[in-house]
């Protein structure tokens, strides 16, 4: 059988997806590369008009669907957080993409829809990011998307008994419009 390549959709996060949201955070693959929220951050993150807290679903291309396919709900695949929605500045931050069925170019599709967002929806100049150093699947990812790096936050994150550094990576808007 051919293999399908999914449409990713975003949708708001409500509170029913907030078990996933946590347990996507906090699962093994994801949680030395995330920060850690408590529900009630999350929360708080849904209801800030400055968040755009939201699930991202892959949604089978209906034109590869066959008369026997059974996709009556979309496939929760992660969520994404952007913040910094009314910052009078025009930047807009990646706060988290968290993607939990990898290998499926998930991860690539949530970060175009986030610049999609930010350049073509609200009219953004800069969207960035931080990610962890020692995750540099991740930060190829950005780079091969656009980002640049800019410098890092040397060890700004503590960890138990240790502490972690940050590379902080951005696109401008005319870096994203070149692209298109």
């Amino acid at each position: 059988m051919p293999q399908r390549s999914p449409n990713l959709i975003l949708r708001p996060t409500t509170e029913a997806d907030l078990e996933f949201v946590i347990a996507a955070e906090r699962h093994p693959d994801n949680r030395s590369f995330i920060g850690q929220w408590s529900q009630q951050e999350h929360v708080n993150a849904c209801a800030d008009p400055d968040h755009r807290h939201s699930i991202l679903h892959a949604v089978p291309d209906q034109s590869s669907l066959q008369p026997t396919d059974n996709f009556a709900e979309p496939l929760r695949v992660g969520y994404l957080i952007l913040q910094g929605m009314n910052d009078p500045h025009l930047n807009l931050q990646i706060r988290r993409i968290v993607v939990t069925e990898k290998g499926q170019g998930y991860g690539r599709k949530a970060l175009q829809l986030a610049k999609q967002i930010a350049f073509e929806q609200c009219s953004i100049h800069r969207l960035w990011l931080d990610v962890k150093t020692h995750n540099p699947r991740a930060r190829a990812l950005y780079e091969s998307e656009g980002f640049v790096y800019e410098g890092t936050l040397r060890e700004c994150i503590k960890v138990g008994d240790r502490f972690e550094s940050l590379a902080v990576l951005s696109i401008l808007r005319e870096e994203y419009s070149a692209t298109r």
